[in-house]
């Protein structure tokens, strides 16, 4: 589980994040870049499957779990940069028939771009 200081969880926060427009794409999921921090704070992450993705709960619930399992062994790591405020992992379909292995790729991919 992702420790609760790297959690982003305001609705405001997500708002937030997808109004600064700073995008990035790679196999199947989009990651929305928040403002360049200027404090202290490590950076707060959120992970989107939206019901268009998949209507039953367990499969969107997968999708959200694997990602977020590969971002916590990349903090785990050290590879993560603190230089965003935020982070938003948006799923598309392409993540349905993949494995953990695939969406693991994709995740760090789009961790090194940063």
């Amino acid at each position: 589980m992702l420790p609760k200081e790297y959690r982003l969880k305001k609705r405001s926060a997500y708002a937030a994040t997808y109004r600064t427009g700073n995008t990035l794409h790679k196999d199947g999921i989009t990651l929305f870049l928040g403002k360049v921090k200027q404090n202290e704070y490590p950076t707060r992450v959120g992970f989107v499957v939206s019901k268009k993705i998949h209507k039953r709960a367990v499969k969107r619930n997968r999708i959200k779990r694997l990602m977020r399992e590969s971002y916590r062994l990349l903090i785990k790591e050290g590879a993560v940069s603190d230089k965003y405020i935020s982070l938003i992992f948006v799923a598309s379909s392409k993540l349905l028939n993949m494995d953990y292995n695939g969406i693991n790729d994709a995740v760090r991919k789009l961790v090194y771009k940063l």
